[in-house]
């Protein structure tokens, strides 16, 4: 069984491997056929996958499964710096927004965008 910290560096390996691919939770659940809480349940670090699961991801990222589970954060912020998000785009997509450790419903996804264009628009 994997410790917390694993679990996490896992999450956050993950997280970083999505963005920098341009894919969302829905693309890899769908490429890959996970089932939709066993993805999640490994992106907010409460599961960690069998190796498997680390390797069938790793060849989809075109990675190595070390890249996927050792703590690589200062040589992730070394290589890319701070990356901007885009938030229209994350709110926009399918399960790829998360606020909390635990991903955001279409329905409020929806509600914050109108939010921020009204807040925009205002802003003008």
């Amino acid at each position: 069984m994997a410790d917390n910290k694993s679990k996490q560096i896992f999450a956050d390996n993950l997280r970083y491997y999505m963005n920098k691919n341009g894919k969302n939770g829905t693309n890899i659940i769908d490429d890959l056929n996970i089932k939709n809480s066993t993805f999640y349940n490994w992106l907010s670090a409460e599961t960690y996958p069998r190796i498997d699961k680390i390797e069938l991801l790793a060849d989809y990222f075109g990675i190595t499964k070390a890249d996927l589970v050792e703590d690589k954060t200062e040589t992730n912020k070394k290589s890319t710096g701070k990356e901007p998000v885009d938030l229209d785009k994350a709110l926009s997509e399918e399960g790829m927004a998360m606020f909390d450790g635990q991903p955001l419903s279409e329905e409020y996804k929806r509600a914050l965008l109108a939010m921020l264009n009204t807040m925009k628009d205002n802003g003008k």
